[in-house]
């Protein structure tokens, strides 16, 4: 139990003792969602949403399918593993993408 309160003790002190980043006033932030980069970036963040949305839904009616007809099986599951992976493919593009756009300024 001592050494947990050391930590918790070494760790609030750390959070404590760290330099205050700068404060963004709420009138720039507008001004940085406007611009094309802040577009950009907030597009992407929809799309790995709407991926996440479309793989549950994709999964949940392929199940459903299955249930149903479960001699198909393998035909559902084939093409929901092909429709899984194009899904995947752009949340993988929202992961990855903001990374590069701040590299080739």
């Amino acid at each position: 139990m001592d050494q947990v309160t050391a930590i918790l003790l070494t760790a609030v002190t750390a959070v404590e003792n760290a330099p205050v980043a700068e404060k963004v006033p709420w009138d720039n932030v507008s001004s940085l969602l406007l611009t094309p980069q802040g577009a950009y970036h907030l597009g992407i963040g929809l799309a790995a949403i709407g991926a996440g949305i479309g793989l549950g839904l994709a999964v949940g009616k392929a199940m459903e399918a299955i249930g149903r007809q479960p001699e198909a099986s393998g035909k559902i599951q084939t093409a929901m593993i092909i429709g899984c992976a194009l899904i995947e493919a752009l949340a993988i593009y929202a992961l990855i993408s903001p990374g590069f756009s701040f590299l080739f300024k």
